[in-house]
């Protein structure tokens, strides 16, 4: 880091000098124009219109499969790219551009603008200064709430497993823009003003957007327990099962709180739930592997349980950062185990 000086010329502009080596290194000389960033997180940057983030990806394809081509595009997506340039030397063939029009429907705010026997043009049509990311976080949780509530009801016999066995992808939808859009404010100087949100906080939206998407995903796999169990599960296990995993998603959903206001002192009534959480389901294991009729595959669902309890205490520990980050001297009261005094 170097250190300069403030100085004010006869208009009274403020400048202050650029280091010489920098400016050797990116090819400025006197008369260049560099673009000024200006941020609402307090910061200044310089930026050479070389470094113009053009936010292309460029694809050439060979002989991949629709799921290969999948993961490229979600990787493209997930690097902010706003124009995505797919090109095969030869041709693209029907499955290949059946995938590409697939996946792209999943993505959030990209269309097929253009495409050709050689060519597909995947673009975005979302303005950032249109997206909000902490809404799109608040959508999540419900998503992922709503999923895991279905899918308990599922496994305990209160609706056909049928009905929620296939997986919702929604969920997968929101956690990919809020991961698209925390990734351009990394590369994007401007991305960060147009989002409205500064850095610490986007990195923060993005933490609980990853494990909310994984809340989604352990509700996936209870809702496909239940389509494969066949012994129905017995009124006292199904009401504890219920319960518990009410436990669990009330856990998730007072961790997300903490975070977007923060609180210290939630966070240790999140722990205690998850604690509780881990302690009931483990019994209910116990009791399945003790018992002759009921179905063993039952125990996947109440590991999945026992891990969303896990993923609303990450959560609640993302809310405390940001609680001690916003007030260094905030009074945390807790008792030498870690509970709320």
């Amino acid at each position: 880091m170097e250190t300069r000086k403030v100085q004010r010329v006869s208009n009274g502009t403020f400048t202050v000098s650029l280091p010489r080596q920098w400016a050797e290194e990116h090819g400025l000389s006197a008369g260049a124009v560099v673009d000024l960033h200006t941020h609402i997180d307090g910061l200044l940057v310089v930026q050479t219109t070389a470094e113009r983030d053009e936010a292309r990806v460029d694809l050439t394809v060979t002989d991949e499969t629709g799921e290969q081509l999948a993961r490229l595009l979600r990787a493209a997506y997930a690097t902010g790219a706003l124009e995505v340039y797919v090109d095969a030397d030869e041709e693209i063939d029907s499955e290949q551009r059946t995938a590409l029009r697939s996946i792209t429907r999943t993505l959030a705010g990209v269309t097929v603008a253009d495409e050709s026997e050689t060519h597909v043009e995947i673009r975005s049509v979302l303005n950032s200064a249109e997206v909000s990311v902490r809404q799109s976080v608040r959508h999540l949780q419900f998503v992922a709430l709503s999923r895991h509530r279905e899918a308990t009801a599922a496994l305990v016999g209160e609706e056909p497993a049928s009905g929620v066995a296939d997986g919702d992808a929604r969920g997968d939808r929101l956690s990919g823009m809020v991961e698209r859009y925390f990734v351009r404010s990394l590369s994007r100087l401007d991305e960060v003003d147009r989002l409205g949100e500064s850095r610490p906080e986007l990195f923060r939206l993005y933490r609980v957007g990853t494990e909310l998407a994984r809340v989604a995903a352990h509700a996936d796999r209870i809702a496909a327990v239940a389509a494969e169990v066949e012994a129905p599960v017995d009124a006292d296990r199904a009401a504890e099962l219920e319960a518990v995993a009410t436990r669990a998603r009330e856990a998730v959903e007072a961790a997300v709180d903490a975070t977007f206001a923060p609180d210290p002192e939630s966070v240790w009534s999140v722990a205690a739930a998850r604690d509780e959480v881990r302690e009931r389901t483990e019994s209910i294991d116990r009791d399945l592997f003790e018992s002759d009729t009921a179905d063993y595959r039952t125990v996947y669902a109440t590991a999945r349980i026992r891990r969303t309890a896990d993923c609303a205490l990450r959560v609640a520990m993302v809310g405390l950062q940001a609680a001690l980050r916003e007030d260094a001297g905030v009074d945390v009261d807790a008792t030498d185990d870690g509970s709320a005094a």
